[in-house]
């Protein structure tokens, strides 16, 4: 039976997500084209009316991993008179360490999509430096290097320390990382780096 263009849309659309998902829950080698597929309720043969190959499924679906972890930084400073607290909050929570499926695509892929070709990694890219601009925003107000060697900083420890608190099997150590972690974003948010010429 011939599937419309609409459905066609909507069908490809759907394998996106879900390989956002699964990438996220299996990592990039850990999860082949097939049970990518059966995890969007569709079967193997129709991938390639869809997609070019699995790495332009994998830019694809690393881009909006990455356009959703954006969105859910912007939504949680959105609404809070301390929006860089309300994105520690989240951010470095255990119910955000425990999200393998949903959590942050730096995570979950960041050393796997260094390991990928270009097309797989400028996604990664781009939402870096969206994430950097978010946090630029929230520590400086304004473009300057100040705030962006912040960010970057900022950026770097909180990736690591959801990283690291995820590998770790005893709880109280998983929880004193992203708790360390949250003290030292703070002190970097605060520190001015500004010295008074002597």
């Amino acid at each position: 039976m011939r599937v419309s263009r609409a459905q066609a849309e909507e069908n490809r659309d759907r394998v996106i997500d879900v390989a956002s998902r699964l990438f996220r829950e299996h990592g990039f080698d850990g999860i082949g084209l097939k049970d990518l597929m059966k995890g969007a309720g569709l079967t193997q043969g129709g991938f390639y009316k869809q997609f070019a190959s699995k790495d332009d499924l994998a830019a694809l679906a690393s881009r909006r991993a990455m356009e959703s972890a954006t969105r859910r930084w912007s939504a949680a400073a959105s609404d809070n008179d301390d929006a860089l607290e309300a994105v520690m909050a989240f951010y470095l929570s255990t119910d955000h360490m425990g999200e393998k499926a949903e959590g942050c695509p730096l995570v979950a892929l960041g050393s796997d999509a260094a390991r990928q070709n270009a097309e797989v990694r400028r996604p990664f890219e781009d939402g870096v430096r969206a994430h950097f601009e978010v946090l630029e925003e929230l520590v400086g107000g304004a473009k300057t290097s100040d705030a962006s060697s912040k960010a970057m900083a900022i950026l770097s420890l909180m990736v690591g320390a959801v990283t690291l608190s995820r590998i770790m099997e005893d709880e109280d150590l998983s929880q004193a990382i992203l708790d360390a972690a949250t003290g030292q974003v703070r002190r970097i948010a605060g520190e001015h780096t500004s010295k008074t010429p002597s």
